[in-house]
């Protein structure tokens, strides 16, 4: 066990729990944080596994009050409701992908409604070890995530025609552009590019182009520009370090995100957290739950690993955040294991056993400091 590994900052803030004042940082009972865990479908176990397996290791002060919630339950309202209660009450979750299937979109809108997890971050970064045709990148994509087409909102008018409703409103526009110039401001981010399709939904993606303009205004420190969504998905392929922080309306988001991954190596390398006014729910940036490949821990944990430890950050234990993160860039670095995605052929376990000895390796290099100075 790493005991000594891991203390939490209490004096010290993260800026990820600081970015919307008034998060809860979680509900502790005994001087543990419980967190609510949704391990999801497909290989979401497996990678959820990884998770526990590594803060049982580090003695971080979680506590995960586990949920059953996957394709086979989203049915049922009372395993729905138990997974929005225990998110409520806990205000921090760490989730995997649900398989989107059946009425599956009905229940995710109903997820993100009830929770009001309005901002989407997902972080894209190159690791030195993982071989890409782009290095140096370090984007972050702020997505609504409450509007727009993902909202579901459709209905037959008249047999044979169907209409789906985008709904864009000003009031959650402006929250979402303020969110992520804050972001910007507290992560010591240069630039925010609106991403956008107003040249041809003028006035729903006009709206949220505006409201970002005139936010921005608000921040004279940060550059901005906006990009018509299509030039984006170009501009990504091309040159993906010009962008730095990117705000979109919903559907946007989707269209940049899973070519994006690829771009510093794939889904499993992608992290990504959740913002409401109240909680914040980690997971998985890119939605696949590998259902094929279920039971046989072949997936690559990382993407769950890192968001995980942005959580450890948001509740304020930023060493044992920074440890973990360390660890996983040590991993990917070396290429002595890799999992199927990154060209090898190591295990789920593996992977997680590996980041389990770097952080050994992490403690002890600590220890001979600490020994060294008190030599002084």
């Amino acid at each position: 066990m790493l005991r000594t590994l891991v203390r939490p900052a209490l004096s010290t803030v993260s800026k990820s729990a600081s970015t919307i004042s008034g998060f809860k940082s979680g509900t502790k009972y005994g001087g543990k944080t419980t967190v609510t865990l949704i391990p999801g479908d497909g290989v979401g176990p497996e990678i959820a596994e990884s998770v526990t397996t590594l803060f049982k290791e580090m003695s971080v002060p979680v506590e995960f009050e586990t949920i059953d919630l996957t394709k086979y339950t989203l049915n049922d309202e009372g395993a729905f409701n138990n997974a929005i209660t225990s998110l409520k009450r806990n205000g921090v979750g760490l989730k995997g992908v649900l398989n989107r299937s059946g009425d599956f979109r009905t229940h995710n809108v109903e997820f993100r409604g009830d929770l009001d997890t309005y901002a989407n971050v997902v972080r894209c970064m190159s690791f030195e070890g993982v071989k890409t045709h782009h290095s140096g990148i370090d984007l972050i994509a702020i997505r609504e995530n409450t509007e727009g087409e993902y909202s579901c909102l459709e209905h037959e008018s008249v047999s044979g025609v169907v209409e789906c409703l985008k709904v864009i409103t000003r009031e959650k526009s402006m929250r979402i552009a303020k969110f992520a110039f804050d972001y910007a401001l507290e992560h010591n981010r240069k630039k925010v590019t609106c991403i956008h399709k107003a040249n041809i939904m003028k006035l729903s993606d006009g709206l949220f182009k505006s409201c970002c303009a005139e936010t921005a205004k608000l921040y004279p420190s940060i550059d901005y520009d906006e990009q018509i969504v299509d030039n984006t998905c170009q501009q990504l392929v091309i040159n993906p370090q010009q962008f730095d922080v990117m705000v979109m309306p919903n559907l946007v988001r989707n269209r940049c995100i899973q070519p994006w991954s690829w771009l510093v190596g794939g889904a499993g390398l992608v992290p990504s957290k959740s913002f409401g006014d109240d909680i914040a729910v980690f997971e998985p940036g890119a939605r696949h739950t590998w259902m094929e490949m279920k039971g046989m821990y072949v997936a690559n944990p990382v993407a769950m690993v890192l968001s995980s430890a942005f959580m450890l950050k948001h509740l304020m234990l930023n060493e044992a955040g920074d440890n973990l993160i360390t660890a996983v860039k040590q991993v990917l670095n070396k290429r002595t294991c890799q999992t199927r995605d990154l060209g090898g052929n190591a295990t789920t376990r593996e992977m997680t056993r590996a980041i389990i000895s770097e952080l050994h390796e992490l403690h002890a290099r600590e220890r001979t400091e600490q020994a060294n100075l008190s030599n002084y």
